[in-house]
């Protein structure tokens, strides 16, 4: 099991304009085959929050949708509350975060993990 983390994770729940505030895993799988991944959520004042888990497609990309993620429990990841990520898979793979702030002039951060 292939391990990352992303320390600096925060969805922001004001928006101004057409486009709202939200955060994405972009990941590539570059193998033959299908593979799976996990997501744990850990926070500064609260329980982890696990079940998190998503599919890509062989040689395929996926951009994962903090905002519209569920876990099995169908808890979504709470707006306005800083949390780190905890990204598990099978086979090493390319991960990008990004954060997309638009609480005022449209903001975009983005790093390669």
């Amino acid at each position: 099991m292939y391990t990352k983390y992303i320390p600096d994770g925060f969805w922001n729940s004001h928006g101004q304009g057409l486009y709202p505030s939200h955060e994405a895993i972009c990941v590539i799988n570059p193998y033959p085959e299908k593979i799976e991944i996990k997501l744990t959520l850990y926070f500064e004042d609260r329980d982890k929050m696990d079940g998190f888990s998503v599919s890509v497609e062989a040689e395929r990309t996926l951009h994962i949708r903090m905002d519209k993620l569920l876990n099995d429990k169908g808890e979504a990841i709470p707006q306005d509350t800083p949390y780190a990520i905890k990204v598990e898979c099978e086979k090493q793979i390319p991960i990008q975060y990004s954060r997309m702030d638009t609480s005022q002039a449209m903001g975009l951060c983005t790093t390669i993990i």
